[in-house]
């Protein structure tokens, strides 16, 4: 009897301790949502609506950039060192970039898949997502104008590449092929132009 009553005794005072403070688990958890918003990645952003987008050229003849007339621009593409063997294609997706960050852009389209190293760069004040590959890497035909591509980066959802013969016609000229369509002709828009502006 007495040993019964010791026994729930001790039981007692375990519990009233345990009382006291929270488990274990619940102020891990407690630190981690406060941590979070200042030591983690930014909150992913939605896929954007590409209703009405275009592939557009720019005042430099090796560059097109995509997007709704009059709103920002969502992709860019140019080409570097053109005709030479080192050759290069820039891609650069106008989509917020942490400080420091780098990933895989996925370029998918007409039976190509591409993964292209990015990291976060500085453009007009702002962080974006921006890499390039040789202009001869075959993914870079993910671009032909018989489908539609999509591009994707962590964070940045998914971006439907509306089809053209723009962009493949850079990549071969880049490549030192003669292009089936002349740069710069902006054939979807003639005169409308399309300009970075800041990411909300």
């Amino acid at each position: 009897m007495i040993r019964r009553q010791v026994l729930c005794t001790a039981l007692a005072l375990a519990g009233a301790l345990a009382g006291c403070k929270p488990p274990p688990t619940d102020s891990a958890a407690a630190r981690v949502s406060l941590l979070a918003p200042e030591g983690g990645p930014s909150e992913p952003i939605a896929s954007p609506d590409v209703t009405g987008a275009v592939w557009a050229s720019t005042s430099n003849p090796l560059r097109l950039v995509y997007g709704i007339p009059g709103q920002p621009v969502l992709l860019a593409i140019e080409c570097r060192d053109a005709q030479a063997p080192e050759a290069r294609i820039r891609i650069t997706r106008h989509a917020p970039a942490d400080p420091g960050a780098s990933a895989l852009l996925a370029l998918i389209g007409n039976g190509y898949i591409g993964r292209f190293p990015v990291d976060a760069a500085s453009l007009g004040g702002q962080r974006v997502w921006a890499g390039e590959a040789p202009a001869l890497t075959p993914e870079w035909d993910a671009l032909k104008p018989a489908r539609e591509a999509t591009v994707t980066v962590p964070g940045a959802g998914l971006l439907k590449l509306n089809p053209s013969p723009l962009p493949m016609a850079l990549v071969t000229a880049c490549r030192g092929i003669p292009p089936l369509v002349p740069l710069p002709v902006p054939l979807e828009v003639p005169n409308v132009p399309m300009t970075l502006s800041p990411i909300p």
